[in-house]
């Protein structure tokens, strides 16, 4: 399986068929009619990024086109509570169609030297 680094973008007007959400929640695959994408983060060693919540129902994003994606990042300005992780990001995912929306809250967390955000990829 080959991966390449895509924009969330890429979901506009598609018809997504099925989702997929792995049981660590490290990442989420959206098969499509023709193409499959996949949100993820590529762990690094001192880091730890996981989906944190899923806002909506992704049955809403099923079967029907998509008429908006975006995403956004925060990273935190306060010291995290826990003296081992030096950075904290948030990314959000939102995707709508006309059945409802979804919000895919990524957390991150890390030392502050590694990158602690979800990327999008189409998969080959």
């Amino acid at each position: 399986m080959s991966m390449k680094l895509s924009d969330i973008k890429e979901l506009l007007w598609e018809r997504i068929t099925k989702i997929e959400v792995n049981e660590d929640k490290t990442e989420i695959k959206f098969y499509c009619n023709h193409d499959i994408y996949l949100m993820r983060h590529d762990q690094e060693c001192s880091e730890m990024v996981t989906i944190e919540e899923i806002i909506g129902d992704l049955n809403d994003l099923i079967d029907t086109p998509i008429l908006y994606v975006s995403e956004e990042g925060k990273r935190s300005s306060n010291p995290p509570k826990d003296p081992y992780v030096g950075s904290e990001t948030w990314t959000f995912y939102t995707i709508r169609t006309i059945k409802g929306t979804v919000t895919i809250r990524w957390y991150g967390e890390s030392n502050g030297y590694y990158s602690e955000d979800a990327r999008f990829y189409e998969v080959n």
